[in-house]
This record gives C-alpha cells, sequence and structure tokens, in this order.
C-alpha cells in the first residue's frame, strides 16, 4: 500500500497509459499489470484512466490480442474494475466491447474466466446502450448454450455459473429487444425432449421478468413449448418445474390478445392435466392461471364452466380449510368463471357440482375483494338462470346473509351496493321473495337510505322500490 501511495503520487500513471499502445505483448502485459495494480481500489484514479482514453486501449487488446491468455487475463480484469463507473460505461458504449466480450464468453473454459466475463458482463447490462448492443452480439444465444452444456450438473461452480447465466438474462431482457424473445423460445424449445432440469429452472423464471414482449413470445410459440414441458414434468414429478411452467403461462395470460391465442392453442383443456396434482404450491399456480385466463373471456369461462371434472376439483379444493390460500383461489376461480360467463349451461354445471353454496359463504368472507367477486358472479348466475339457483340458494340461506351484509355496519359500501344489487334479482324469485320480507329487510333497507354514502342511498332506493312493485 505504500508503495501504491508513492506511485501515485510520482503521477506514474500518467507515464504508463501511452505503453498500452503498444505492439510489444511483453510491454502490454506488464504495463496492463503496474496500471491495474496501482489503481485498484481508487475510483478517483480509475475515474482518471477513463478520462485519459483507457477504455480504447483496453478494448484494442482485446480485439488485437483474442489469443494471449495472460494478456487477455490482465485486460479483462482492468475492465472488471473499471465497469461500474457510469463515465466507463458510456465510452464501452462507443467501442465494440459487446461483440469482443461475446466471444470471450464463447471461448472461455475456466469457472475463473467464466466468472470474470459475467461480472464485468452484468455491469454493463445496467447501461441502456450497451444491453442492446450485447443482444445484437449474440449473448443471450451463448449463455443458453451454456446452459445447455452444464445441465444436471451438481457441481458448485457449474451451479454458480447457471446462477449466473440466468441473471444475467434476466438484466438483459427489460431492454424491450426483439431477440429476447426468440431467445427463450429457444431454448425452451431445446429443452423439450431433454431429460435434464437445472438449467430449464433456471430459465423459465425469467419469462416472469419480461412483460414487455410477452405478447410477441405467444407468438413465437412459446406457449406451445410450455405446455409440452408442464405435461412432461407432470408425468415425472418434478414440481419445480410445474411451478415455473404454470407461473409463466399465467403471467402470459395477462394481456387480452394472447388469451384469445392460448384459448386457440387448446390451452384451457391441456393445463388441466395437471388437476390430479396434489403439491399445495403447483394447486395454487394453476388456480391462478385458469382465473387470470378466464378473466373477461366468455369462451374460456364457458369451456371451464362445462368441465365436469375441473368443477369437482375446484369444489374440492374450495373446502381445502388446511390450505387457505387454495381455498380462497379455487372460489375466486369459480366466481370468475359465473362472471365472465353468458351461458345457461354453465350455470347448470356449476350447480350440479355444488358449487353454489361455496359463493355463498365466499359472499361473507372476510376479505371485501372476494365478497365482492362472489356477490357480482352470484348476481349474473341469477339474471341467466334464476331457477336453477332458487333450491341451493335457499339451502345457503343467501338472503340470511346479503341481510347480515346490509346490517353490519363495518361491511364497506362496494359491498352494501352489490349485496342489494343481487337482492333485486332475487326478488324475481316468488319463494325468495317471500324469504326476503319475512326477514324484515325492507326496515334494513329503509334505515340506508340515509346512509353516509351516496351510491348505498341510491342503491337502497331502488331495491325499496323493486320490493313495493313501483318498478
Amino acid at each position: 500500500e505504500e508503495m501504491k501511495k508513492s506511485c501515485i503520487e510520482a503521477d506514474l500513471i500518467l507515464i504508463l497509459i501511452p505503453l498500452l499502445e503498444s505492439t510489444d505483448q511483453e510491454m502490454l502485459l506488464h504495463a496492463g499489470r503496474a496500471i491495474g495494480r496501482i489503481c485498484y481500489g481508487n475510483r478517483d484514479l480509475q475515474e482518471e484512466l477513463v478520462k485519459v482514453g483507457v477504455i480504447t486501449s483496453l478494448v484494442r487488446i482485446l480485439t488485437d490480442y483474442a489469443e494471449s491468455e495472460p494478456l487477455i487475463h490482465v485486460d479483462l480484469l482492468a475492465l472488471y474494475n473499471l465497469a461500474d463507473l457510469d463515465t466507463a460505461k458510456e465510452a464501452l458504449s462507443k467501442t465494440k466491447i459487446a461483440e469482443q466480450l461475446v466471444k470471450q464468453l464463447r471461448r472461455a473454459e475456466s469457472y475463473e474466466r467464466l466468472e470474470i466475463v459475467f461480472e464485468i458482463l452484468q455491469a454493463l447490462a445496467e447501461n441502456d446502450a450497451l444491453k442492446v448492443q450485447l443482444v445484437e452480439a449474440g449473448v443471450q444465444e451463448v449463455l443458453s448454450e451454456i446452459l445447455l452444456r452444464l445441465k444436471g450438473s451438481s457441481q458448485d461452480e457449474d451451479i454458480c455459473i447457471l446462477k449466473a447465466a440466468s441473471d444475467l438474462l434476466v438484466s438483459l431482457l427489460p431492454g424491450g429487444c426483439k431477440y429476447n424473445a426468440k431467445a427463450i423460445v429457444s431454448i425452451l424449445s431445446r429443452h423439450k425432449n431433454s431429460k435434464g432440469k437445472n438449467s430449464l429452472n433456471s430459465q423459465i423464471p425469467i419469462i416472469n421478468f419480461y412483460y414487455n414482449n410477452c405478447v410477441q413470445m405467444v407468438q413465437l410459440g412459446v406457449i406451445d413449448q410450455l405446455l409440452d414441458l408442464l405435461e412432461k414434468h407432470v408425468e415425472s414429478g418434478d414440481i419445480s418445474v410445474q411451478h415455473a411452467a404454470l407461473s409463466a403461462l399465467r403471467n402470459l395470460a395477462i394481456p387480452v390478445v394472447n388469451k384469445v391465442q392460448m384459448l386457440e392453442e387448446g390451452v384451457t383443456e391441456r393445463i388441466q392435466a395437471i388437476l390430479r396434482s396434489e403439491i399445495p404450491p403447483t394447486q395454487f399456480k394453476l388456480l391462478g392461471t385458469l382465473r387470470i385466463l378466464a378473466d373477461g373471456q366468455a369462451d374460456a369461462a364457458e369451456i371451464l364452466g362445462q368441465d365436469p371434472i375441473l368443477l369437482n376439483r375446484l369444489v374440492q379444493w374450495c373446502t381445502a380449510s388446511e390450505h387457505s390460500s387454495i381455498r380462497g383461489e379455487a372460489n375466486r376461480l369459480l366466481a370468475s368463471i359465473l362472471h365472465h360467463n353468458r351461458s345457461q349451461e354453465v350455470v347448470k354445471a356449476i350447480q350440479k357440482a355444488q358449487g353454489v353454496k361455496h359463493l355463498v359463504s365466499m359472499a361473507t368472507s372476510e376479505h371485501a375483494a372476494m365478497q365482492n367477486e362472489a356477490l357480482n358472479a352470484l348476481a349474473i348466475a341469477s339474471a341467466i338462470d334464476l331457477e336453477t339457483l332458487e333450491d341451493s340458494f335457499k339451502e345457503s340461506q343467501l338472503v340470511q346473509s346479503l341481510h347480515k351484509l346490509l346490517q353490519d355496519d363495518n361491511t364497506s359500501p362496494q359491498v352494501k351496493c352489490n349485496s342489494m344489487s343481487l337482492l333485486c334479482c332475487l326478488l324475481n324469485s316468488g319463494d325468495l321473495r317471500k324469504e326476503i320480507q319475512e326477514n324484515k329487510v325492507k326496515e334494513t333497507l329503509e334505515e340506508l337510505c340515509s346512509h353516509s354514502n351516496t351510491n348505498v342511498v341510491k342503491e337502497a332506493v331502488t331495491t325499496l322500490q323493486i320490493l313495493r312493485g313501483e318498478t
């Protein structure tokens, strides 16, 4: 440290910098080592190096002496020490560093070399311009090759490389380059018939970070690849891949345009192969995926709502007392199917599967969001086919539950409004109208006419008018 200080005070760096323009490899090697050791850990000196143009020299060495292992090692160490500086990134973005680093990544054989190149790439990927250059240079293709080469390995060094490669891909993906979607589809396609899973498990989650290009990925055929993987690993019992594939499918199903294409590709039918899974995390992901797919899609809701195997499984999960998250998701999917469906057949199928009572229970949930979902679903179903649901409503004491919600001061205004909307639907049934009258709901509605919330007041007035036969 004392010698380093003396070298700095003597401005030795300014004397060494011009030597990086030499064509003598020995001179370049020793000058590079000296500069690196003097400047190590000294940010001010490192900034000065960038300022005087050292970046251009380093990239030139990397380009002209790509076969010289000792020289490339020193050069990469220098880039590693400088890559975190914003000024260095700016200078590097004006060079062909991306192309040279991809070449080094491709030819790297040792763990140490891969590690240092990954560190440099990870730092450079923080810069948008360099991120684009790296993708254009094909870094994602080299990364996928490395992942495939190391698949199935249990050695610590290989696992570290797998993680570094995946982390780097995740850093690159939000850049919005079209090559990223193609790279992911290519990776999944190559794994289609592969028995290895380590690299695959690290790849599928990438899609979850890549919402910007998920429409393009669906167009490129990623859904078919994911479904093939899902079906394969349901048979093998590989929980991690099931979980990852379902997470990816769920995120890909969010854009409306993707929902349509996924339906056309038969996702709702193929995804149900996993219904027999007894693994809670997988069950939870499956339910969430199906619910997102049905959101706003009457066709999807109709397909799901007329599948007796799915409905029976849903009803089982609605009573999964040991897993509240699964119970909640099952109820939400059931409500979503009714809410987005426009078919009388679906209402009858859910009634036959004994799912109505679970939606009535859901309406009294402690979560207002779930209450509203259940109330809206029941109102839509009642408008479609109240006659089919009438007996179930009486058995599950729906009128009494709605009355309690209206009486409870802690019930949110929106839940109160949705409860009254459902009551208006129920008034079309003579038996249910009689229950409403016998339970003295009228008095509660009259009290709500002076509620502090104007929407609640409007809904109470309307419901009273219908109850009195005024409209």
